[in-house]
């Protein structure tokens, strides 16, 4: 295929540019970057826009600069009084599940498995650290890839123990942009994930991800929709969640 030598150029650069990304980058570079946004709306409406609210907005204006599609985010959120990030993570679906397990993540909550599908394509962009695919390439290549994308992954990958933010880009096409390649990908083999192969070959989502494939807006009708139900999920407002003065905190963990 005509993209593969572009492909290899991609895997040779990425050790260098995806060592750059980083979890805590605004951390290093721009501590009070949230602090100086919410300090800004607190001075024009203070105690009025949320840190949830500023979150959700900025998701989709971020979806939308990078070529996805615009949905309507409806506002007046509140923020939790609470944080548990293991509660987090026993909601969030995991790359070690079967297709059936992460169905069930969904549909507990009230989306379908076309919405599971169209949120999932949100791999398009991002990108992945390797050691949540390492078990595709080493100690010996999952059949299911394929053989040149995992050349490239073990060349990426080979110091991941001793440098963890090593990652691959999700879509090796067209990591930049949002954009339908992610589940033109998976159909050949070009998914990062053991989920996104199961994705391409289960019954119940493959149609999705072929028709997805082929028709890039239906993609997009149906990522906006499924968006707009995540940005509802489980909102607090009212009295059972609060306006927070800085972001990382609580406010009655606030000291003068």
């Amino acid at each position: 295929m005509a993209y593969y030598p572009i492909l290899f150029l991609l895997f040779l650069t990425l050790p260098f540019s995806s060592a750059k990304l980083t979890l805590d980058y605004y951390k290093a570079k721009c501590p009070d970057f949230e602090k100086i946004i919410k300090n800004a709306l607190e001075l024009a409406c203070p105690g009025i826009v949320s840190c949830s609210d500023i979150l959700a907005q900025a998701t989709r204006d971020l979806v939308k600069m990078v070529g996805g599609p615009y949905y309507k985010v409806r506002l007046g959120r509140k923020d939790s009084r609470d944080s548990d990030a293991k509660r987090v993570d026993a909601n969030l679906p995991t790359t070690k599940m079967t297709m059936s397990q992460i169905i069930d993540k969904f549909t507990v909550k009230n989306f379908t498995i076309r919405d599971m599908v169209a949120l999932t394509g949100a791999h398009t962009i991002g990108f992945t650290h390797c050691k949540e695919f390492i078990d595709r390439i080493y100690p010996i290549i999952d059949p299911t890839l394929h053989p040149k994308l995992a050349i490239g992954l073990r060349h990426i990958c080979q110091n991941y123990t001793l440098d963890t933010s090593m990652a691959a880009f999700n879509d090796v096409r067209s990591p930049s942009t949002f954009d339908n390649a992610f589940f033109k990908n998976i159909l050949k083999g070009l998914g990062l994930l053991t989920t996104d192969y199961l994705l391409s070959v289960d019954p119940r989502t493959r149609p999705i991800v072929e028709e997805y494939a082929k028709d890039q807006q239906a993609f997009f009708v149906d990522f906006a929709k499924a968006m707009e139900k995540v940005s509802v999920l489980g909102v607090k407002t009212g009295n059972k969640g609060e306006v927070r003065n800085r972001c990382d905190q609580f406010n009655n963990n606030i000291h003068a």
